[in-house]
């Protein structure tokens, strides 16, 4: 499935948001594997990150372990990035 556009991606509702900004990477990453268990099958976790590597490496790991990488939104001096749920 293709990314959404922001527009779309800022109507969700995620389930679970992680604020990790000011925290270098891996940080981000390790607190979105831990918080996607928290949040039902299906449902979307928001990672908020000032760390640009973890714009690029949460797809990556969504992907690798069966999620679905939903896209990133560039906000004044971080992003928001969606990850659904899959299993």
């Amino acid at each position: 499935m293709p990314e959404l556009p922001p527009e779309e991606l800022k109507k969700l509702k995620p389930d679970k948001t992680v604020d990790a900004r000011g925290v270098s990477c891996p940080g981000p990453l390790l607190a979105a594997k831990r918080a996607i268990t928290e949040v039902p099958v299906g449902g979307v976790l928001e990672v908020l990150s000032s760390d640009p590597g973890t714009a690029r490496d949460l797809p990556l790991w969504a992907k690798k372990v069966g999620h679905e990488f939903l896209g990133v939104i560039e906000e004044s001096g971080y992003w928001r990035i969606f990850v659904k749920r899959k299993k």
